[in-house]
């Protein structure tokens, strides 16, 4: 029994990396469970054994981004004492799932520019919202912490600067998917903390 719960996991996972590939090079739309099972070299049969539509399937892809992104809101949540060390790690952190971890950037790239989103989607967008939210309301709380310690001489909201925040990283984000050649996003992640950091007036 338990070889097979390890056949079927190994099954599941090589489905999972078919569909990470396809999503991210054909997009969402031109993607069928026909050409999912192609790749993972299987029928569609062990596909439904684990993912009931297209749609599960897509949801679980996502997950290579989002749970990371979750994992660091709660670790950086533990951290409030120490705003600044929290936002420094925070946007660290995120630049460098971006830059060095392949299932996360794909993750990531087929969300932002690989779907067409729609309301059949909408499991997949409560989660993705709820994490945006999540990770807006962070900053919002150390900024304001930063401020309160004299860490960052800010006049503005911290409510804002929280949110010029998450902005500030997707951008980042948003434009070296769209075009990596641009830049070396390892070679400018200290350029970009330098400058986020000019952005939240830290002293």
């Amino acid at each position: 029994m338990r070889r097979t719960k390890e056949d079927a996991e190994k099954t599941r996972q090589t489905v999972l990396e078919a569909a990470l590939t396809l999503f991210s090079r054909d997009g969402y739309s031109l993607t069928t469970l026909s050409r999912i099972a192609k790749e993972a070299g299987c029928s569609r049969g062990p596909i439904y054994w684990h993912f009931q539509t297209k749609d599960d399937l897509y949801e679980a892809v996502l997950t290579y981004s989002q749970e990371p992104l979750e994992g660091l809101v709660a670790e950086c949540t533990g951290m409030r004492e120490t705003p600044v060390g929290a936002m420094d790690h925070f946007v660290e952190r995120w630049l460098g799932l971006l830059a060095n971890n392949r299932k996360y950037r794909q993750s990531f790239e087929i969300l932002l520019n690989k779907t067409e989103l729609t309301d059949a989607m909408s499991r997949t967008l409560k989660r993705e919202r709820a994490l945006t939210d999540s990770i807006i309301s962070l900053f919002q709380d150390l900024v304001a912490q930063a401020v309160e310690h004299g860490s960052i001489a800010a006049d503005e909201d911290p409510k804002g600067l929280g949110l010029l925040s998450y902005t500030y990283l997707m951008g980042i984000t948003q434009t070296w998917l769209f075009s990596p050649k641009l830049f070396s996003l390892k070679e400018e992640t200290p350029f970009f903390q330098r400058r986020f950091w000019a952005l939240l007036g830290r002293k």
